[in-house]
């Protein structure tokens, strides 16, 4: 994200849509970008299922000084690419008892 105004903008955070449990942001959901700076937002997933997860990341404006930001929107589309276990579980039990 750029800020090319020389104000500070500061955006509200909001994860929405069918997946958006599975995405958190680890920084907190309040954004603040200093004038003339830019500044990169780090969104983590949590992969539960196989199956791709979507989301929507909506920035919205917060009025810091009188001066207020556009909406931002992102789609955020998940991709699993390589699973590594969690472990291995042996155990031993009879298939049939009387």
């Amino acid at each position: 994200l750029k800020n090319s105004s020389s104000k500070t903008l500061r955006y509200k955070a909001i994860l929405v849509g069918r997946d958006a449990d599975d995405f958190s942001l680890p920084k907190g959901n309040t954004v603040t970008i200093a004038p003339k700076r830019q500044m990169s937002i780090n969104v983590e997933f949590t992969s539960r299922f196989l199956c791709p997860a979507e989301a929507v990341l909506l920035l919205i404006s917060k009025s810091v000084g009188g001066i207020d930001g556009v909406t931002l929107t992102f789609s955020l589309k998940s991709e699993v690419k390589h699973i590594d276990p969690a472990g291995i579980l042996k155990c031993k039990s009879p298939c049939y008892e009387l």
